[in-house]
């Protein structure tokens, strides 16, 4: 498995996991995707943004309401995904 760029060599296990499922995703180099990207520049449309969702429910065994999983940066997503882990959200 290839790594994430990451600023801090330490970087936390959630946001290497969330750009490595980003960049899976959209068929991104993995480089490409850190914590202060923007969806915008990732090039994640509405439907890109669904098929992430899913992919992250998926990856860390957490449910994501819909109308919460409208996130704008990977920090977002990160935050999102790490809020579902602490309360137990699963399927």
């Amino acid at each position: 498995m290839s790594t994430v760029f990451v600023e801090d060599a330490n970087a936390d296990e959630v946001l290497v996991r969330v750009c490595q499922i980003i960049a899976r995703v959209q068929g991104l180099p993995e480089e490409r995707v850190r914590g202060e990207s923007s969806f915008l520049e990732l090039g994640i449309e509405s439907l890109d943004a669904i098929n992430l969702l899913f992919a992250l429910e998926d990856a860390f065994g957490i449910k994501i309401p819909m109308e919460e999983g409208q996130y704008r940066t990977v920090e977002e997503a990160v935050a999102g995904v790490r809020r579902h882990l602490a309360a137990g959200d699963a399927p």
